[in-house]
This record gives structure tokens, C-alpha cells and sequence, in this order.
């Protein structure tokens, strides 16, 4: 496995594990990075992306309810839901990861993780945001400013 794609699995695992529970996220990361045998810079990683997904969440879920509007946001699948938002943030937000990267990325968490209509469910909300992709990196800046 890739060194970044492990690093996004521990970011998974935590956001999953947040977003069920109100356990410390600093104690869920530790023992993700653990159970994942994570070095300091995968571990890092995970942690830029958890926080980003975490400080951003509302912002996050207004743009996948946007460009998934059949699909309310609470009949998403929790991990659908939390690989939408990691792959959202990690390519309109962080800015670092490429399109390309960051959907077959996702689509791929989505083939481990999800179910068997995951992956394509995945595809195309990142899809759909993808086109909009510029319009949301210059509304973040904003909001950033």
C-alpha cells in the first residue's frame, strides 16, 4: 500500500470513529496510526487531513448536499460520507493533491471500505463537485481571508 493511502486509511478510520462517537480525536489517531503501522510523516499526514475535514465539516457537507441533492446527507452511508468529505478537502482545500489523486483515492476507500455501490456512488458526487472545483477553492480563500 502506498504511504499516503495508509495515512488516508488511519484519516478514514478516525473520521469514521468521530463521527459515531465523542471519543478524543488525538486518542483515535494514535491508535489508528498504531493498528497501521504508521511512520511520523504518514502519521502527520493523517492528521492534516483529519483536521481539515474536522474544522471544515459543515462547509464540507453544504457542498456534497449541493452536488448529491438526491442523497439528504443523513442517508449517506457514514463512510461514504466521511471518504466525500477527506477527498473534497484534501483537493479543494488543501490544495496539495491533484483531482485525478484524490477521486481514485477515494473511489478506492470507497472499494475497501463501503459497499458494492460505493465506489460509484463516490465517483460521481467527486465528479460532480470537480466541475465546480475552482468556484470552491475561491470561495474557501475567501472565507479563509
Amino acid at each position: 500500500m502506498k504511504l499516503r493511502t495508509k495515512a488516508r486509511v488511519a484519516a478514514l478510520q478516525t473520521l469514521f470513529e468521530l463521527d459515531l462517537t465523542d471519543h478524543p480525536m488525538g486518542e483515535v489517531l494514535e491508535l489508528r496510526s498504531v493498528d497501521n503501522e504508521l511512520n511520523d510523516t504518514q502519521r502527520d499526514f493523517a492528521l492534516v487531513l483529519i483536521r481539515g475535514v474536522h474544522e471544515n465539516t459543515t462547509i464540507l457537507d453544504n457542498l456534497i448536499s449541493e452536488h448529491a441533492p438526491e442523497w439528504p446527507l443523513d442517508q449517506i452511508a457514514v463512510i461514504d460520507r466521511n471518504i466525500l468529505r477527506m477527498a473534497l478537502w484534501e483537493v479543494a482545500f488543501y490544495g496539495k493533491t491533484p483531482l485525478k489523486v484524490g477521486i481514485n483515492e477515494a473511489v478506492e476507500l470507497g472499494k475497501l471500505f463501503g459497499t458494492d455501490s460505493s465506489p460509484r456512488f463516490i465517483n460521481g458526487v467527486l465528479g460532480s463537485l470537480a466541475e465546480s472545483l475552482d468556484e470552491i477553492r475561491n470561495s474557501y480563500k475567501t472565507m479563509g481571508d
